[in-house]
């Protein structure tokens, strides 16, 4: 259908998005779009993206809102297809949900974990919270913050979020902090 822009299979299930919401979704979206850019800016041997399809398997091509992985020379487990889709699972996976709560925090988590996604992150913007779960044995465990509210990647050494900076929407405290998270790379 390709006079349709945005749509993703879920499950075998086609979802349409609602309209954006600016508060509950866009902001939050481009500020989780820059703190990835700016990881990617400086780490080498990775990609970011932001709402392109993802090619996991027959029944799951789910267009998620920010993702980081490690491109294939550095070791990462999907690759850029000649088509110009990703196949595979990326590293991290982010989702913003308002309306779409549900489905990221259900259908869309078991397709990630079924397929490899290593560490899935969902914004919760309605209630407020974020939901950071990390793939250990086959299942999502969920990793809370440490006592300064910072939540480590295991996967991106020095990928670090700062939730209650997020929450509050201080992206230049959440800078701050990932900044410290890459420079402790040494």
């Amino acid at each position: 259908m390709h006079h349709v822009k945005n749509a993703e299979l879920v499950e075998g299930v086609v979802y349409m998005p609602s309209p954006v919401r600016i508060s509950a979704h866009s902001e939050p979206h481009a500020t989780i779009v820059g703190l990835l850019f700016i990881y990617y800016a400086a780490t080498p041997g990775t990609a970011a993206g932001d709402n392109g399809s993802l090619r996991l398997d027959l029944d799951n091509m789910p267009q998620p809102d920010a993702y980081l992985r490690k491109l294939e020379s550095h070791g990462g487990q999907a690759k850029l297809a000649e088509d110009d889709y990703l196949e595979g699972a990326p590293e991290f996976v982010f989702e913003i949900a308002a309306s779409s709560a549900a489905i990221d925090l259900h259908d869309k988590l078991r397709a990630y974990r079924r397929n490899g996604v290593r560490e899935y992150v969902v914004w919760l913007t309605f209630e407020n919270e974020i939901r950071f779960h990390t793939l250990h044995n086959g299942e999502y465990l969920r990793v809370a913050p440490d006592e300064l509210g910072i939540v480590k990647s295991q996967v991106f050494p020095g990928l670090w979020f700062d939730i209650p900076a997020l929450l509050e929407r201080n992206p230049s405290r959440q800078v701050a902090t990932l900044q410290a998270g890459i420079n402790s790379r040494g």
